[in-house]
């Protein structure tokens, strides 16, 4: 907090704006990105030279993010991607174009991956695993080998707050999945799922708005 005589840090309450509201970062105005695109420049630098991480042209990723892709679990990231505070990504995952993660999301791309479409949004606090546990009663959870069979995420598809999607689902373009959702099974182009386990509840193509 400033002192009584202390000049507020207008600067640093606006890079933490940022890193919970990335999409601000794409309409700055210039002398925002005087500071701003060296402060992403060297964030993306750092996250490049310790993971294994390739972050395309005009992107956001947060400070406070935390993102790990040991060699063989890389992550990829598109052009004009965003990345929010507190998110946790582990590879592998493929991003498109313009793929926004808000803040808080969990997401684990198991041993045989996660695919995000192009445009494709991510609300707060979603839930991503392409893993799975086994569940044989003869021995601990915790001890049991896990699965991987990935998922898939199309384009243009908007993926509400606190959802979950679980290992071998395929999301397919322009679909939506709800606020809460869980999402078990695979859902078609344009489909509005939502509820746990999420089922149809319409399509976007009947949508005037």
């Amino acid at each position: 907090m400033p002192t009584p005589t202390s000049k507020p840090d207008y600067q640093a309450q606006h890079k933490q704006r940022l890193s919970y509201m990335p999409w601000l970062y794409f309409s700055l105005k210039e002398k925002h990105l005087a500071w701003a695109k060296p402060w992403q420049n060297e964030i993306q630098a750092h996250f490049s030279a310790v993971e294994t991480i390739k972050i395309g042209d005009n992107c956001f990723v947060a400070p406070e993010a935390n993102l790990f892709a040991e060699p063989g679990r890389d992550i990829h990231m598109g052009n004009q991607c965003m990345i929010a505070a507190d998110s946790f990504l582990h590879g592998p995952i493929t991003m498109g174009n313009e793929v926004a993660i808000n803040h808080g999301c969990s997401i684990d791309g198991g041993r045989h991956g996660i695919t995000i479409g192009d445009q494709t949004r991510i609300a707060n606090n979603v839930t991503i695993y392409a893993f799975n546990h086994g569940m044989a009663p003869n021995s601990p959870i915790y001890q049991q080998p896990s699965k991987s069979k990935g998922i898939v995420i199309g384009v243009d598809v908007w993926i509400g707050a606190q959802a979950g999607i679980v290992d071998g689902v395929t999301i397919g373009n322009h679909a939506v999945v709800g606020m809460g959702a869980v999402v078990t099974k695979d859902v078609a182009e344009y489909a509005i799922v939502a509820g746990n386990p999420a089922k149809v509840i319409g399509d976007r193509r009947d949508k005037t708005s």
